[in-house]
C-alpha cells in the first residue's frame, strides 16, 4: 500500500515547497523514483508470493544469497543482503527451524559458520522462484520489454557508483 499522497501529488508538493531553492530537480526524482519503486516492489513481493510461503523480504534474500552460494559465510549473507549480522542470526534461527538451512562451523577457520541448503530448502526455491520470477514479470510489465535490458543496466550502474562511494 501507498502512502496517502499519489506519486504526481507528492511530485507537485515538492515543487511547490521547494521551487524556489537551488535544486537538481532531475537528480531528486531519480533517488526518489527509485527508492519509492524499490519499497513498492519489495512490498508487492511480500504480499504476493513470499506471504504465501510465510517469509519476510529479508528471510528470502538469505535464502536466496545462500542457494546461488552455497556454502557461504554468515557475514557474506549479512553483506550480500545489506542487513546486520544481529538481524541475520534472527532470520538464520527462523529458517534453520523451519529446515531450509542449515549451520555449521568452519573447518578451516572454527570462527566462521558456514550455511548450507537443506534438500528441502533447495526444493523450496526451485518451487518458489518460478512463481516469484512471474510477480518479477508484472512488476517490470509497464517497461517496453525492448527497453528491460537497458533500463536494468541504468540501475547497475547507480548500484555500482554509490556502491563505490560507500
Amino acid at each position: 500500500m501507498t502512502g496517502p499522497h499519489t506519486l504526481v501529488e507528492t511530485e507537485r508538493q515538492v515543487e511547490a515547497r521547494l521551487g524556489k531553492l537551488p535544486l537538481d530537480y532531475s537528480a531528486m526524482a531519480v533517488a526518489s523514483n527509485l527508492f519509492r519503486a524499490a519499497n513498492a516492489v519489495r512490498n508487492h513481493l511480500e504480499r504476493t508470493v513470499l506471504s504465501e510461503n510465510n517469509l519476510s523480504w529479508t528471510a528470502f534474500v538469505v535464502l536466496w544469497v545462500t542457494w546461488i552460494w552455497e556454502p557461504i559465510e554468515t557475514r557474506q549473507i549479512a553483506l550480500e543482503g545489506g542487513f546486520s549480522k544481529a538481524t541475520l542470526t534472527g532470520v538464520l534461527s527462523t529458517l534453520e527451524g523451519r529446515g531450509w538451512l542449515a549451520r555449521e562451523r568452519s573447518q578451516a577457520d572454527g570462527r566462521l559458520v558456514l550455511v548450507r541448503m537443506t534438500d528441502a530448502g533447495r526444493e523450496l526455491m526451485t518451487q518458489l522462484f518460478p512463481d516469484f520470477n512471474l510477480q518479477e514479470q508484472h512488476v517490470s510489465s509497464p517497461i517496453d520489454p525492448a527497453k528491460r535490458d537497458e533500463f536494468a543496466e541504468m540501475l547497475r550502474l547507480v548500484t555500482v557508483h554509490v556502491e563505490k562511494r560507500d
